[in-house]
């Protein structure tokens, strides 16, 4: 089979579990939706695996290979195609996105099982995992805009699906109006380098490169920096971050996709995609990897104190995005890709074991409300352990070799690299501490009633059902979550999955040790072959230098979140009360939803009502509307005037007409 074939079925299969479920949904009883939408990604991450063989049986020259089903417009200069491109970055990508998202899928099966909106939510599901796989395989930038959509689109179906919860739909809309300011992002600088390539194919853009580097230099720098604002919103990226802890109010396994394997990696994927660009247009590149560098430090400090257990994992992941970005930008393309690998097992271990928590807290997500699950859930401790282990980057696991492969790149670049390479191992102890507080708050200490309960072999539930975020009260009703709560150790699609993410996230990341082998970089090197870092590699002991520096300060990180909260649990509040300022500057974000909401909301909604008061009711209703009103009322009233059913009249006003008629055409003749 062609290896552009299997590219096709990689798109079809999750856009066939969409319309099977969404057509169906009347028809299907029990969990079947659920098993329809697993197999669909399922057979997508099979395709996924035959294009990887595929691939391999072509020469390393040859690996970037394209696929057209028909031609949208090609005139005018303009070659929009239904084209994808299959080359080894898109296929690594569509590997880690498939395989992750079947996973997520079966763990939603049991999840997701007494909602009334089951169909529906598996069939938002693989909607957005085939607009993300289109995103990732698509051959130029307009199938990358409709891919980018249709994401964003996804989302916000996904982020708002308990739609009755009024902080669900608020969240979505969040989502949504945020996404479309990197949506007009992603379409300027599309415009600003199609402009001066004159085409929208990838691979013919990126050979003018350096023509455009080199005559157009302004207009490409403007162009990436527009990309950027696309990939900066997508990947929450600071300052268009703040919508992604609000995207918590969806259902648990909608929070692991969008922020382990899918969604927010989309940035990380269009930089990378772009490099032949950034690599031409290097002070976007920096400003990116100030903005990842940046990004990284604020979540982590946010984390620290926040007290909602997704929302301490959703920070994180805007963390780890970070990493990504700045190395995907300063040129570590298979180390920032790597990292993305390895963050998607261990971060969708550590949301689908938080969900696992939360049921048995009946929808509860207050760390200050938890505690002493250890023996009541110990497969899910486990699994809480193994991620935060990963993400703390303490070795063997998967965080420990990739998150330290970008921070010794950019320190052999040297120079003001360094500063990232230090700020980066900063970030790393800070990820420690608040890993680790999230799982000795949760897990140790004195059971909490609900894990008594759970000890004693009932799951807790609440009468009547509370929004857990504002306490009002809830129905299960469609648009709301359902009546039972589901728990990994009762269930086994949920210990399925979260166990194959703990062998991943324990493993994952041996396929790519420093001067032993190297897997990953080999395998991506024919996509990144043209980048003039090929040659920049650290050297074997700074490389092992730079991993035993990582692995320190991720086991101080532990030991300094067990001394606070397991030795001494009075400490933190005796800290909070003694920097309550800064206290209260973390919690609320370090202000940025009222930074936005001052700069931008406000000014908006006043000229809003402005436009409204006037422009709108004396200009467009006074004037045009009633001007164009008052026009159509005297002109009836004449022609009814005119209407006095005496032929005479008609006969006068015939002859009077073919008389200027006639004086017309004299005229003109003359």
């Amino acid at each position: 089979m062609a290896t552009t074939t299997w590219g096709w079925l990689i798109l079809a299969c999750p856009l066939a579990g969409t319309v099977i479920i969404g057509t169906g949904f009347r028809l299907w009883r029990g969990r079947m939706p659920g098993w329809i939408g697993t197999l669909a990604i399922g057979l997508a991450f099979v395709a996924s695996v035959g294009a990887f063989f595929s691939l391999r049986n072509h020469p390393v020259e040859h690996r970037q290979l394209t696929s057209s089903l028909w031609n949208y417009a090609v005139t005018g200069g303009i070659d929009a195609k239904l084209q994808i491109l299959v080359d080894p970055l898109s296929v690594f990508m569509c590997l880690v996105v498939s395989g992750v998202s079947t996973l997520i899928h079966l763990y939603s099966v049991a999840y997701m099982g007494s909602d009334r909106g089951y169909a529906r939510f598996f069939g938002y599901l693989n909607y957005f995992v085939f607009s993300m796989l289109l995103l990732v395989l698509a051959g130029n930038f307009l199938i990358l805009i409709v891919g980018w959509a249709f994401v964003g689109a996804a989302s916000y179906m996904l982020i708002s699906f308990w739609y009755r919860r009024t902080t669900a739909t608020r969240a979505g809309i969040k989502a949504f109006v945020i996404n479309v300011v990197g949506d007009v992002g992603l379409v300027l600088g599309t415009y600003f380098i199609f402009r001066h390539s004159h085409t929208l194919d990838f691979l013919a853009t990126f050979k003018q490169a350096p023509t455009l580097g080199a005559s157009h230099h302004g207009a490409l720098v403007a162009g990436m920096l527009l990309l950027l604002v696309g990939a900066f919103a997508k990947s929450a990226q600071v300052p268009l971050h703040t919508w992604l802890p609000d995207a918590m109010e969806g259902p648990t396994p909608v929070s692991a996709l969008i922020h382990a394997a899918t969604m927010v990696t989309a940035g990380v994927y269009l930089i990378a995609r772009m490099h032949p660009l950034f690599e031409h247009a290097q002070a976007a590149a920096t400003v990116g990897a100030i903005g990842g560098c940046a990004t990284l430090l604020i979540a982590a400090t946010i984390a620290l104190v926040v007290t909602d257990l997704k929302r301490v994992i959703a920070y994180s992941t805007m963390s780890q995005i970070g990493y990504m970005i700045m190395g995907v930008s300063s040129g570590a393309y298979a180390a920032g890709l790597f990292h993305l690998m390895t963050h998607a097992f261990f971060k969708a271990l550590l949301f689908m074991a938080a969900g696992s928590v939360i049921a048995a807290m009946a929808n509860e997500q207050s760390l200050d409300r938890m505690g002493g699950f250890r023996r009541a859930m110990p497969f899910t401790f486990a699994c809480f352990i193994i991620g935060g282990l990963a993400l703390s980057g303490v070795p063997p696991f998967s965080g420990w070799l990739s998150k330290d492969e970008i921070l010794a790149f950019d320190a052999t670049r040297g120079g003001a690299w360094w500063i990232f390479t230090v700020l980066g191992y900063l970030g790393a102890l800070m990820t420690a501490v608040y890993t680790f507080r999230m799982i000795f708050r949760a897990f140790l200490g004195d059971p909490v009633p609900e894990a008594l309960e759970l000890e004693h072999g009932h799951i807790a539930h609440v009468e009547p059902p509370r929004n857990p975020a504002t306490g009002e009260e809830e129905d299960t009703d469609v648009g709301f979550p359902g009546p039972e709560h589901h728990i990994a150790e009762r269930e086994w699609p949920m210990k399925g999955a979260m166990g194959a993410l703990a062998l991943l996230a324990t493993v994952g990341g041996l396929i790519q040790i420093p001067k032993v082998d190297n897997a990953i970089s080999r395998f991506l090197e024919p996509a990144f072959g043209d980048s003039r870092f090929t040659h920049l590699e650290p050297s074997t002991a700074g490389a092992w230098l730079g991993l035993v520096v990582g692995a320190a300060f991720g086991l101080i990180g532990i030991a300094i979140a067990y001394r606070i909260w397991v030795q001494n649990p009075g400490f933190a509040t005796r800290l909070r009360e003694r920097v309550p300022a800064l206290h209260r500057f973390l919690v609320n974000k370090w202000y940025f939803d009222e930074a936005i909401d001052l700069l931008f909301l406000r000014p908006a909604t006043a000229f809003g009502r402005f436009a409204q008061s006037t422009f709108e009711r004396l200009f467009v209703d006074g004037t045009l509307v009633g001007g164009t009103t008052g026009i159509v009322r005297v002109g009836s009233a004449a022609v009814r005037s005119l209407q006095a059913g005496l032929v005479r009249y008609y006969a006068a006003v015939l002859l009077l007409g073919l008389t200027v008629v006639g004086l017309y055409f004299l005229i003109q003749s003359s």
